[in-house]
């Protein structure tokens, strides 16, 4: 067997993850002069939803946030806990504290394209982030003209046939509710068959 690495830059649409489940969508690649940056001057390389955090319940990975800023404090001392007997509230605390960080982990941080504080601080810390074999590139189709189904005459599905895209129930129930009669004819006759 034969493996071949390829370096790609990233780009939006590309999918990455945390080690807690929190997967999610590169929506936007910025020069690092117009990220949020700490009062030392220290960018920020990744920015996260916040509402991703409660109604996904995955709580880890703020604690893994803690932790790695705790690590970092302390000379990248490394920390480790059995599998499930992992560290407390109350130890977290205490080696942020340690670490010269505030005990809930946040910080003040700076807008990078106005130079103003944020109104309240951010969480801030050092996590994993993988980037998952889903990348905008691969997944990218078009379709003008192709081949049709023999049984319901309406373009094939998926990439491998050249099919078309698929518009469901719930996207023509979008396109009613907004009141787009036009583009919903266009959608289901002309487009389709």
């Amino acid at each position: 067997k034969v493996f071949v690495a390829i370096k790609k830059r990233i780009q939006p649409g590309d999918k990455m993850a945390g080690r807690h489940g929190n997967k999610g969508v590169v929506s936007r690649v910025l020069p690092v002069e117009d990220m949020p940056y700490m009062e030392d001057g220290t960018s920020v390389d990744v920015c996260l939803n916040p509402l991703g955090i409660p109604s996904r319940m995955n709580i880890g990975q703020i604690l893994e946030a803690h932790m790695g800023l705790a690590s970092y404090g302390l000379d990248g001392v490394p920390i480790a806990t059995p599998v499930f007997d992992g560290a407390k509230e109350e130890d977290i605390k205490q080696l942020l504290k340690i670490g010269g960080f505030a005990t809930n982990g946040q910080m003040k941080l700076f807008d990078g394209r106005t130079g103003k504080p944020f109104d309240r601080d951010v969480t801030v810390g050092y996590m994993y982030m993988l980037k998952l074999d889903h990348l905008v590139d691969d997944k990218m189709h078009a379709r003008s003209t192709g081949s049709y189904s023999l049984v319901t005459q309406q373009p094939l599905g998926g990439k491998a046939q050249f099919g078309g895209q698929r518009f469901g129930e719930m996207e023509v129930w979008a396109l009613q509710a907004y009141g787009a009669a036009y583009t919903l004819r266009e959608m289901l006759t002309v487009k389709s068959d």
